[in-house]
């Protein structure tokens, strides 16, 4: 029985995704400082569409002024935030994915246990000041 490539079970989206890890881990390798790699997420936050590029330069500010020991750095073509090496969040502009909102989400080294469940993951339209001030409170909870 002749089975499909793994590549034909993925999104044009998806590839691109992982062509930009591929391209962040050869970046790593070669040594790309603090600097570099805060220049890289600006960049890609400057590149995105009006609508995200607000959402995603507002929560970039707001992470970083919450928690500043957390470093920018992309993630599969992200704008994400780590802590001693360790993706802590992330933010997914809408576009990234053809999605209808924006995504802001927590990874493992995020302390935002709740009980047996909790949410890693929260969809934004707009910010709103309540949501600002939630964002930095997770944020500075997270990195606890």
């Amino acid at each position: 029985m002749a089975t499909k490539k793994t590549s034909e079970n993925f999104t044009a989206e998806e590839k691109a995704a992982m062509k930009e890890r591929a391209e962040e881990i050869k970046r790593e390798k070669r040594g790309a400082g603090e600097a570099e790699d805060a220049k890289a997420v600006l960049d890609k936050i400057a590149a995105m569409p009006e609508a995200d590029r607000k959402i995603a330069a507002r929560i970039h500010d707001l992470v970083l002024a919450a928690a500043p020991e957390l470093k920018a750095k992309l993630w599969y073509g992200m704008p994400a935030y780590y802590k001693d090496g360790k993706n802590v969040c992330f933010f997914q502009d809408a576009g990234k994915f053809k999605a209808r909102y924006s995504t802001f989400g927590f990874n493992d080294p995020a302390k935002l246990d709740d009980g047996n469940m909790w949410p890693t993951s929260f969809g934004i339209l707009k910010l709103t000041p309540a949501d600002e001030a939630r964002i930095t409170a997770l944020v500075k909870q997270a990195v606890s």
